[in-house]
């Protein structure tokens, strides 16, 4: 099936303009885009500036303040080019602080915790579940632990739909999702 069309709130998303489009959404991927510039910047980047304080309760909530105060500099530490001065882990979170920020209806995560160590991707996913409430998310992942509380799951090969459902019906079904499911120990 290569048909269809993709809705938001009713209206054909072919009929919106680009930058509503983008204005409407925030992205957390698997690879933080960061720029050689501060924390703080960073984290205001593309959300249209916010004062010290939204920008603190963003870090906040993305589990990033402790560990920004922690730097010398604080929220005025340069990162380095894509962060190289930042672990895996501080970079997701500064990201996530940037989505918090901006405070998008639909939020779309990509991979996001698939290349941090355990330690990093518990913080990071606790700071993305407090992200995702109230909204919108599309959550593209290999790691089952990241989707099982999903409202729908959709299980895709080869691009695709194989399955979809909850966590708890996919398991009943004894397909692919199961499948996978056994194969990572996902409860």
């Amino acid at each position: 099936m290569t048909g269809g069309e993709i809705l938001i709130d009713g209206v054909n998303i072919k009929d919106c303009k680009l930058d509503d489009l983008r204005r409407l959404m925030g992205v957390v991927s698997q690879d933080p885009i960061l720029f050689n510039d501060t924390i703080y910047n960073n984290i205001t980047l593309g959300t249209g500036g916010a004062d010290d304080e939204r920008v603190v309760e963003a870090a906040r909530i993305a589990n990033a303040d402790n560990f920004i105060k922690l730097k010398k500099d604080g929220y005025e530490t340069v990162v380095g080019d894509r962060g190289s001065r930042l672990s895996g882990g501080e970079r997701q979170r500064v990201t996530i602080a940037r989505a918090v920020l901006k405070n998008p209806p639909i939020l779309i995560l990509d991979e996001a915790t698939s290349s941090l160590d355990s330690e990093s991707e518990r913080i990071v996913q606790d700071a993305i579940n407090n992200l995702m409430k109230n909204r919108t998310c599309i959550v593209i992942a290999h790691r089952l632990s990241t989707v099982q509380h999903a409202d729908e799951i959709i299980v895709m090969e080869k691009g695709k739909i194989m399955e979809r459902g909850t966590h708890t019906v996919l398991l009943s079904q004894g397909g692919i999702y199961k499948r996978l499911v056994d194969m990572q120990q996902v409860k």
